[in-house]
């Protein structure tokens, strides 16, 4: 369980300094302990709002097949940015185009990391 939350944990936190490397308008400062930092705070906003958020704009959700969760996620973006003086996000297209790139990438490490993290032991057959 530890394992996994490191895991989720290393995976936010590099999706956010990729986020901020590709988009102009998404800054961190500070160093590797205030990225871990937002990363944490990350995980808590969406896992205490993001439920909340997602069943109250279900409708919209439903109207527009779904693409309104980038405007969910970019709100949450933006509340962490409010919280936290290490994270400036831009305006409001910037933020939904920053939670666009760092869903694709916290994907691709999550995949990655998961790999390399969780392998199962194969058992040899006799």
């Amino acid at each position: 369980m530890l394992r996994y939350l490191l895991a989720r944990l290393i995976v936010v936190a590099v999706a956010l300094v990729v986020t901020a490397w590709i988009i102009p308008d998404v800054d961190i400062t500070g160093d590797v302990i205030s990225v871990l930092g937002v990363a944490v705070l990350f995980g808590i906003v969406t896992a205490l709002l993001g439920p909340i958020l997602r069943l109250l704009t279900l409708p919209l959700n439903v109207m527009t097949l779904g693409l309104f969760t980038l405007v969910v996620n970019a709100v949450l973006l933006a509340v962490v940015a409010g919280l936290s003086s290490h994270l400036q996000v831009g305006g409001f297209l910037s933020t939904i185009l920053a939670a666009l790139v760092l869903s694709i990438v916290a994907a691709i490490v999550d995949l990655v990391v998961g790999r390399a993290f969780f392998r199962t032991k194969e058992k040899s057959k006799h």
